[in-house]
């Protein structure tokens, strides 16, 4: 099967080359992130996709990650602080606009999603956009590993410095995980050519009928 071929390729990338990822394969990885399962549909995150050289210095600083310097792009995943009513209209507007139905027939919609939001508090709806970025997180792996772009997943890094560089906190986001994006380093990195380790099938799942 072509996808676990896909997979099986894969590995978290420890040296990138200097080679750059074209742009239409990036953009192929970004589409596949926003096509990505959300749940209410909320999307509760932003992408921001960083080439800049000296930025990706700067926030490469205070980590032991090597890849975000040496990535051909940086993807930070941002979760929203904040649920909020605002949100809710605006996924409610967008349904209306792409559906070409009224938004008074998506009233029940609204309400429902408004009332469950408002019925938590603002930590657990951080921790619930928080881990939203990571559905998104593994659809841009497998994005990736279908087009033959390595990358690597990251929570090595410093959030603080993260949020601070890229102005996220007047945006109302926090940094989450990021991913590297770039072609592996065969000749450098030790992980390159060795099989992935992973435990057999029958002990990771466990069928009930």
């Amino acid at each position: 099967m072509e996808l676990l071929q896909d997979l099986n390729w894969r590995y978290a990338v420890k040296k990138y080359k200097s080679d750059k990822v074209d742009e239409e394969k990036v953009d192929q990885i970004l589409n596949a992130i926003n096509l990505t399962a959300s749940s209410c549909g909320l999307q509760p995150y932003r992408l921001f996709v960083i080439t800049n050289e000296g930025l990706k210095l700067k926030l490469k600083a205070e980590s032991f990650n090597g890849q975000i310097a040496e990535s051909s792009h940086l993807l930070v995943f941002a979760a929203y602080n904040k649920i909020t009513t605002q949100n809710v209209q605006d996924l409610v507007s967008l349904t209306s606009q792409v559906k070409n139905v009224s938004i008074e027939s998506l009233n029940g919609l609204f309400v429902s999603i408004d009332s469950f939001f408002k019925s938590r508090t603002d930590e657990q709806n951080r921790h619930w956009a928080e881990k939203q970025t990571y559905i998104a997180l593994g659809t841009a792996l497998i994005a990736a590993a279908n087009l033959r772009v390595d990358a690597t997943p990251m929570e090595g890094f410093d959030p603080e410095l993260f949020d601070n560089l890229l102005g996220l906190e007047k945006k109302g986001l926090h940094s989450t995980v990021i991913l590297s994006l770039g072609y592996r380093d065969e000749a450098n990195d030790y992980l390159a050519n060795t099989e992935k380790a992973r435990i057999p099938l029958e002990e990771m799942v466990h069928k009930i009928n």
